[in-house]
């Protein structure tokens, strides 16, 4: 799906400071559409992580930061598909600046699900997963470029919901607090309790 974000756009065509919703039956504008659809059908699936989650009765697996993402984001996505992405009396709304989100968290699943694949292939991988606080740190990084990236249609008039915009603001925020203190509690507490133990 990165791939396809990029040829639908992002990689030669859009705007990075401000990229209108597209109208048009351009086949760049149809691509992005069809593909913000397979991505709202992408948030749907990893809800599933939580119906795992509650069968196996891995309770401690479920924070507020599981909730929220699993159950919120899908939310989200909808509402951008159904009123910014969905095509309708023949007509084609291509999300334009919001799909920058979508290209840059379809990046950060990439790493995350080859994180994820790397540990369950057993324990004598367990030596090559050093990196796993780096992976939130990433996240992070989404977020914040995210919120960036939103940030500016606020700024700049060139055709694309402030609305739409300012509430990626807001969800990027929110995003960026959970994911900070999961970082706080599963990374500085840690070192905190080595360094007490020396």
């Amino acid at each position: 799906m990165k791939r396809r974000h990029l040829m639908s756009g992002w990689l030669l065509d859009y705007s990075y400071k401000c990229q209108p919703v597209d109208y048009s039956h351009n086949p760049t504008a149809l691509r992005m559409a069809n593909l913000c659809w397979w991505y709202y059908i992408s948030k749907l699936t990893e809800f599933v992580d939580t119906a795992f989650f509650v069968l196996r009765k891995k309770d401690n697996q479920i924070s507020l930061l599981h909730l929220y993402h699993h159950s919120l984001t899908p939310i989200e996505t909808w509402i951008c598909v159904k009123f910014i992405a969905v095509t309708y009396y023949r007509r084609a709304y291509a999300s334009g600046h919001g799909t920058f989100s979508n290209l840059v968290n379809n990046m950060v699943h990439v790493i995350m699900y080859f994180y994820y694949m790397m540990s369950a292939m057993g324990p004598q991988y367990q030596k090559y997963l050093w990196w796993k606080k780096h992976l939130t740190t990433i996240q992070l990084l989404q977020f914040t470029l995210v919120f960036f990236h939103s940030a500016q249609v606020l700024f700049f008039d060139c055709g694309y919901p402030k609305l739409v915009a300012a509430l990626l603001l807001v969800h990027s925020t929110i995003f960026f607090v959970l994911f900070f203190d999961f970082y706080q509690q599963a990374y500085k507490k840690n070192k905190l309790l080595q360094f007490k133990s020396q």
